[in-house]
């Protein structure tokens, strides 16, 4: 099956791709987008591996679904256009980051920035119908993340997976923790922050970190 993903990515998950869950996941995206009105928009599915190959991965930041409002979503987590409100979570986000290291609230959500810098901004799910989130979930978009994962633990090394939430936190159990550093806090949602994302000071860590196996930092 031909794909429209960025190629150095294509390279390595064109296995995924023949597989049948994937065929049946194709099959159910397309009808979705064919008879609802489903985000992001179909050419922005892939937008997270376009704007940051394979080569470039140094950060992973996990989410779920994508943002299920109109204009929100456009293939990055917790990331939106230049023009649209900051929801909730992605505020929160921008708080900590204020707290941690002095920066201020940025006149933008769009993320699109820390994925040229190698920030790999995958949702779990990378469709969504709208108003509807968890839609298309267990559809077969876990498996084909999970490979994504899989193939970033396994084929790199000191790559910072952030794992914000439980469920992100279950996603990333097959990462090899010798290789990477896994760090966990709670999600950035107005629900859970206080909870400990709050403090967590994961971009600070995650620079340091970096810094020390010469790989250069973010600018967040």
């Amino acid at each position: 099956m031909d794909v429209k993903i960025e190629e150095s990515w294509k390279k390595r998950l064109e296995v995924e791709f023949e597989k049948p869950y994937f065929k049946q996941l194709v099959s159910f995206v397309r009808e979705e987008y064919r008879t609802a009105v489903v985000y992001p928009p179909g050419k922005q599915i892939f937008r997270a591996f376009e704007v940051c190959p394979f080569e470039q991965v140094r950060v992973v930041i996990l989410g779920q679904d994508p943002y299920h409002g109109p204009g929100q979503a456009h293939g990055l987590c917790f990331s939106v256009n230049d023009s649209v409100k900051m929801p909730p979570s992605l505020i929160n986000i921008f708080r900590e980051i204020q707290a941690d290291l002095g920066k201020p609230m940025p006149p933008t959500g769009n993320l699109e920035r820390w994925a040229r810098q190698g920030v790999l901004l995958l949702n779990a799910t990378l469709t969504v119908r709208a108003s509807s989130p968890g839609s298309h979930q267990n559809k077969g978009w876990e498996v084909f993340t999970d490979s994504v994962i899989q193939r970033i633990s396994d084929e790199k090394n000191n790559v910072v997976f952030m794992l914000w939430g439980a469920y992100a936190q279950k996603k990333g159990q097959i990462i090899d923790r010798q290789r990477h550093l896994v760090l966990q806090a709670a999600h950035p949602s107005p629900y859970s922050a206080s909870n400990g994302f709050f403090g967590c000071r994961h971009f600070s860590r995650a620079n340091a970190y970096l810094k020390s196996k010469g790989l250069g930092e973010i600018d967040w």
